[in-house]
């Protein structure tokens, strides 16, 4: 993860004039009161963040897809399932409040901030949402990373390759590993997606926040905790629910390229690889926004 506010490139803001005009208005909420699976649930049809809000529509919080893997066996937050709910994932997810596990100070901007400082304090802070507040403290609308991908894809560099902007070494887990080892490794490392691998290093699938997410939304995971403890859960084989349907590239292929199958596939990260399938690097929508925000 890359560190400090960037340099950008003057020339990008050009391109964008004021932060209504990517904001989007579409916001998903749920109340501080809201029980953490009816949260679930409304995350299940894709939602990576959920906004947080109080009587009148006013912010509270961001309901994001690591503090449910942190909660629910990544993280510190599992202690709370532990102790309070005695491992019982039924009493955990319908009696506790999303207030409960929330991001209660999450990076925000106003909505009459201008986007260089939304764009960097998304950069510099990693921050992959970013709620849109007024000054009265209303939900405006929100900002994602994927947001500005979008919008600023065709302001990528002629001539950048994917070996340029990878992140490498990729943190990853193996195919014989479980649930729980792979969501301590996303809680530990700070990153929403890991890679699946072989023993020779060779890429099989992926597991992201997501779509650790979707499983307890959808109920399908829930199915496993036959006696109602977690743990039944959390022993689930990591290949049983990682995704194998994998958006790849080689590290000579044109960012461009990668750009427009990070956005046709609507992923957040493209894997890069060999050509014997070996994980050499990975490329995050964060990679992609340093490669045009702040080019070497």
């Amino acid at each position: 993860m890359r560190e400090g506010a960037p340099n950008f490139d003057d020339r990008i803001f050009q391109r964008i004039s004021e932060l209504e005009l990517i904001a989007r208005k579409d916001v998903k909420r749920v109340y501080t009161s809201t029980p953490i699976i009816r949260a679930l649930e409304e995350m299940a049809h894709s939602y990576r963040s959920l906004v947080v809000v109080k009587a009148g529509d006013y912010f509270a919080g961001l309901l994001t897809t690591m503090r449910v893997v942190d909660y629910l066996g990544g993280g510190e937050l599992f202690r709370i399932v532990e102790t309070r709910h005695n491992f019982n994932v039924f009493s955990a997810l319908s009696r506790e409040p999303v207030e409960t596990i929330m991001e209660a100070n999450p990076v925000i901007a106003f909505i009459d901030e201008d986007v260089r400082a939304v764009l960097t304090k998304m950069v510099t802070y990693g921050a992959g949402i970013v709620p849109i507040v007024s000054r009265d403290w209303r939900v405006v609308g929100v900002v994602t990373e994927h947001d500005f991908v979008k919008y600023l894809a065709g302001a990528v560099s002629i001539g950048l390759k994917a070996r340029d902007v990878m992140s490498s070494p990729v943190v990853t887990v193996r195919e014989d590993q479980t649930l729980k080892e792979a969501m301590e490794t996303m809680v530990k490392y700070g990153f929403r997606r890991v890679p699946v691998v072989t023993e020779d290093g060779v890429v099989t699938g992926i597991l992201t926040a997501v779509d650790v997410v979707r499983g307890f939304g959808t109920h399908k995971l829930l199915e496993r905790a036959v006696s109602g403890d977690i743990r039944e859960v959390l022993s689930t084989p990591i290949v049983d629910l990682m995704v194998t349907d994998l958006a790849t590239a080689h590290e000579d292929e044109e960012l461009s390229s990668v750009v427009n199958t990070m956005l046709s596939r609507n992923v957040s990260s493209v894997l890069v690889v060999d050509n014997d399938g070996v994980l050499k690097g990975i490329i995050t929508e964060r990679d992609v926004l340093y490669a045009i925000l702040a080019p070497k």
